[in-house]
């Protein structure tokens, strides 16, 4: 019983550790996704901050082209009095009445609204941009830290899962050949064999597959209480083989069952204790007969328990 609660603690513990690294991968996705969002943020904020560049840029280029514009056709009015010999003063004299001063004044000052309007160049904008191409360029290297991890991960769940696999395999076998070969020992004949539920070894079930001497091969729901205990002796003495210990205790292992399987299940211990010395609790006395050494307990007076031991070979002898 031990070896195969180790050996459920150990596939356990396996996949806890896949599902903690399948936690962790999920939080460096996480994390991955959020930098993403980040970066796409920044690369949105920064956009933004290029074409209200590119807007105030070209704002001020109109204003200057404007006032160019002005000076020029200026330049140009001057000219052309000269050349027809006229001056500033004359041409003044001869517009029209309404062409005031205060006209001309409040025409320039609405010109010069619209410039002030404007504003002053956003020099700031440049190094903005320089701090957010800093950031950017963070960021990237934190990512990429993130997907060199994931990887690093993704690689280490999948070298989890073949070793697992092959291990699992492996035991499964193993178990399987120690069922095949104790199966006919126990019932004096029969077959049986283990089998996968599913495809994937790690989540797979594993069924016992049963066929005793004279009946059909079914799973063990459907064989007797005498035969499931035989059946269950075969797997876990197979479980047992894999990794024995010097010594193996039994308890009551021979209670259910009749005296035919008592011997056969007898003999399979005396096989096998060879290489492993095993301790009894039984009240069957073939099993008993096969032992090497009793152990008793007795109470000859009314609460005092006395250990009784006895050497079957010597008590034989003295017998005989």
């Amino acid at each position: 019983r031990e070896p195969l609660t180790d050996l459920r603690q150990e596939l356990d513990a396996e996949l806890d550790r896949r599902l903690a690294v399948e936690q962790e991968l999920a939080a460096a996705r996480e994390a991955q996704g959020q930098s993403e969002t980040s970066l796409r943020e920044l690369e949105q904020a920064r956009s933004t901050a290029e074409e209200q560049v590119q807007r105030e840029q070209a704002a001020l280029e109109s204003a200057r082209m404007e006032r160019q514009a002005v000076e020029v056709r200026r330049r140009t009015l001057e000219e052309q009095l000269a050349e027809s010999g006229s001056e500033a003063n004359s041409v003044l004299a001869e517009l029209d009445a309404e062409a005031t001063e205060a006209a001309w004044q409040e025409a320039l000052e609405r010109l010069d609204a619209r410039i002030s309007r404007l504003g002053p160049i956003n020099l700031a904008a440049i190094e903005e941009y320089e701090q957010e191409s800093e950031r950017k360029t963070y960021l990237d290297a934190q990512n990429a830290d993130l997907v060199e991890a994931l990887s690093t991960l993704e690689e280490a769940i999948r070298k989890i899962d073949r070793e697992t696999r092959a291990r699992f395999k492996e035991t499964f076998d193993k178990v399987n050949q120690g069922v095949q070969q104790l199966f006919p020992k126990v019932f004096g004949g029969g077959h049986a064999y283990l089998e996968l539920t599913g495809d994937d070894l790690l989540d797979t079930g594993v069924s016992i597959m049963a066929r005793p001497p004279g009946k059909r091969n079914s799973s063990i729901h459907l064989l007797s209480g005498g035969e499931k205990a035989l059946t269950a002796i075969a797997l876990v003495f197979s479980i047992f083989q894999l990794n024995p210990a010097p010594f193996c205790m039994l308890d009551e292992v021979d209670a259910p069952l009749d005296d035919a399987n008592v011997g056969r299940f007898c003999r399979m211990l005396t096989e096998m204790s060879r290489d492993v010395q095993f301790i009894f609790i039984t009240h069957n006395k073939i099993t008993m007969e096969m032992a090497e050494r009793l152990m008793g307990v007795t109470m000859q007076e009314a609460g005092v328990s006395r250990l009784v031991s006895v050497d079957v070979e010597q008590a034989a002898a003295m017998a005989g």
